[in-house]
């Protein structure tokens, strides 16, 4: 039996389907993203320009599948996936709604003027493999928060103004493989489970791969292993020859006052001129 050939009314009735699988999609901004990005861009400084087209208009659609407009953003079926702004120039502070940004998977702001604090909230990011903050003037502590992204393979931290003590719980990301705090502030013990190997799980366990003293050094006031040990509370050489120097003066006022009293003790015990030869009045009568 012969197929019969479609009538013009049926096209025209498909022609609207067909038209809408021809023209782009309209894409719909996640608002967590756009208030991740919106409220970053206010937070920074951009005295070179870098981020002229992170406007208004582009946060309200910043990815189209895995196509972003913005600069330093890769987008993931729709969604923002990697912050990559190194080298810059920017300023300001890290903004707490970086934490909308919940699919994030890698964040470099390196190499930038950034300043205040680490925010704690980055730990809401439970996806971020990649974390590096490094070359910056941030101030404060390393967030003991940062624990909670236990995909983090990188955390790069150096040559910043950190202070206080390396948080012990970032020795539990155990996928960590590049970890770096050298040139801070930083003080106290090394957390042991950040040293070079440390064996997991007891006896027989494979040992995993730790960080060697670059990943410490350039923090004064941080000691033990890979570094050497704390310094004892021994004396400082300014100290010690303080000490020789007021020994000696000490010794030398000492001698002197003996070698006056001394003369004095000799002097009254000697006769007295003229007195020679002279018999005492107190001698007895034979």
């Amino acid at each position: 039996m012969a197929t019969r050939p479609p009538r013009v009314a049926e096209l025209l009735l498909l022609l609207p389907s067909l038209l809408l699988l021809l023209l782009p999609q309209q894409v719909v901004s996640d608002p967590d993203d756009e208030a991740c990005l919106s409220n970053l861009r206010s937070s920074l400084t951009d005295p070179n320009g870098s981020l002229r087209n992170w406007s208004a208009d582009t946060f309200a659609a910043p990815c189209n599948g895995f196509t972003s407009y913005l600069e330093g953003v890769t987008c993931n079926n729709g969604r923002v996936y990697k912050l990559s702004l190194q080298g810059l120039s920017l300023g300001g502070a890290l903004s707490t709604s970086l934490a909308n940004c919940t699919n994030l998977q890698s964040l470099d702001l390196s190499s930038n003027a950034l300043s205040g604090a680490i925010p704690p909230e980055l730990a809401s990011l439970l996806n971020l493999a990649v974390l590096n903050l490094s070359s910056n003037r941030l101030s404060g502590r390393i967030p003991p928060e940062l624990a909670l992204c236990s995909y983090l393979n990188v955390l790069d931290l150096h040559a910043n103004l950190l202070t206080g003590l390396i948080p012990d719980q970032l020795g539990l990301l155990v996928r960590l493989s590049t970890f770096d705090v050298s040139d801070n502030r930083l003080e106290g013990p090394i957390p042991a489970l950040l040293a070079n190997r440390t064996a997991v799980g007891g006896a027989g366990a494979a040992a995993l791969p730790r960080f060697n003293a670059s990943s410490f050094v350039g923090n004064k006031d941080l000691y033990g292993y890979p570094l050497p040990p704390k310094r004892g509370g021994g004396l400082s050489v300014l100290a010690i020859v303080g000490i020789g120097v007021g020994s000696g003066l000490l010794s030398l006022v000492l001698s002197f006052t003996a070698v006056c009293v001394w003369l004095r003790v000799t002097e009254k015990a000697a006769p007295m001129p003229g007195e020679e030869g002279k018999i005492s009045h107190l001698m007895p009568d034979y």
